[in-house]
């Protein structure tokens, strides 16, 4: 389960990432923004930091941005434990995922919904983690787009036939209606922002969403 701050209260960030922990969470998952590749602007290495210093658990960074190799290390240095790049804007995939890992993070693509599979064959068996955007990405608080769920059953068949177990995140319009169904499609990490940070109870909201997520592991 990774909550996402990017719908957090930043005027009580500290106590709201305290309060996700105490419940469960198992990473924070922080959205960079440039306002280029996606039509918004978001956070940098200096969140990056401040969180570190408020939490133990992993930072999952999601650098949505132009030229992402320009900045591993600013990230990495700041406290990131993981780093996904778009696959998108990304040239040369392994060369990145190297960068990554050599700043002392683990490696992770990410896919947007337009994009099909096959765009990670080149780095099925080496990626650390694969992050599938179940919404277009840019804003939170977008609705669930259903055919995510065959996308993440497709590109677990992907990793399992190059014998990668790395774990699948998904990351949009998630919540405790839908948790079940991902994770049964092949979704191990669980990405929520709006579902956990707008309804006023943060602890809570992780808790019914772990509760729906493991319906979907004993399914």
């Amino acid at each position: 389960m990774a909550p996402s701050i990017l719908a957090a209260d930043f005027a009580r960030l500290g106590e709201e990432i305290a309060a996700v922990e105490r419940a469960g969470a198992d990473l924070i998952h922080i959205d960079v923004m440039d306002g280029h590749f996606v039509p918004n602007l978001s956070m940098g290495p200096a969140v990056v930091e401040a969180v570190s210093r408020v939490t133990r658990l992993p930072r999952d960074v999601h650098l949505m941005i132009l030229e992402p190799e320009r900045y591993v290390e600013a990230f990495a240095s700041a406290g990131a434990s993981m780093i996904s790049v778009h696959v998108e804007v990304v040239g040369e995939l392994p060369r990145a995922l190297a960068a990554i890992r050599a700043a002392g993070c683990r490696a992770g693509v990410a896919i947007s919904p337009p994009t099909p599979v096959q765009a990670l064959d080149a780095v099925a068996g080496d990626v650390d983690h694969v992050l599938v955007m179940s919404v277009n990405p840019g804003f939170g608080g977008q609705a669930f787009l259903a055919e995510s769920e065959s996308k993440v059953t497709a590109i677990r068949s992907l990793l399992d036939q190059a014998g990668n177990a790395a774990p699948i995140e998904i990351d949009g319009g998630i919540d405790a209606g839908n948790a079940e169904r991902v994770v049964r499609a092949g979704a191990e990490i669980l990405i929520a922002g709006a579902s956990i940070f707008k309804g006023g109870d943060p602890g809570g909201a992780v808790r019914r969403l772990r509760a729906a997520a493991l319906a979907g592991v004993t399914a």
